[in-house]
């Protein structure tokens, strides 16, 4: 019995790598900085936070000096719009090509929900340091590197040096034995 696999049709990961550069290279010429997504999140977080406690906001120095910068309405934010298009895309992408589908990658070896609580700790923590980065991936370290940035270039080491590292203690999360 001969299994036929059948091969997934991706972009050429240098095409792409070529296209993402492009558009970087467009976005500072346009906005005059780069792309990035945790502005966008930050910019959901205070208008949940203005809905919310909207006398804290009135008496937060940080809040009042993001809305004489930002404009009165955070998610009028061009990122905003620009993470809305990546996963509008993304879903596009998926679903034109017939690779949408709602998986959960796990190893056999542990149960769903401890790879789920796994990916929201992990997910939590990547998004408090890019807090304290001042940035996300996109924005600190491919931003960063596009302008020969030395904090982009530390971001970008240190995140991929971290991942190799970490990668070790964690591995069980993926491996099946």
């Amino acid at each position: 019995m001969v299994l036929k696999m059948e091969k997934t049709k991706y972009m050429n990961p240098y095409l792409a790598g070529f296209l993402l550069g492009l558009l970087l290279l467009l976005t500072i010429f346009i906005t005059g900085r780069g792309l990035g997504a945790s502005g966008a999140v930050k910019s959901f977080v205070m208008s949940g936070t203005e809905v919310v406690a909207p006398a804290h906001v009135e008496n937060s120095e940080y809040y009042q000096e993001y809305y004489e910068t930002h404009g009165d309405n955070p998610l009028k934010s061009w990122l905003v719009f620009e993470v809305i298009g990546a996963l509008l895309g993304a879903f596009l992408s998926g679903l034109i090509s017939n690779r949408l589908n709602l998986t959960l990658e796990k190893s056999p070896a542990i149960k769903s929900g401890t790879r789920i609580a796994a990916a929201m700790i992990g997910g939590a923590l990547f998004g408090f340091g890019s807090q304290l980065g001042r940035g996300c991936t996109s924005g600190a370290a491919l931003s960063g590197m596009a302008i020969f940035s030395t904090g982009g270039i530390l971001t970008m080491l240190s995140i991929f040096g971290g991942a190799y590292l970490f990668a070790y203690f964690f591995r069980k999360l993926w491996l099946t034995k």
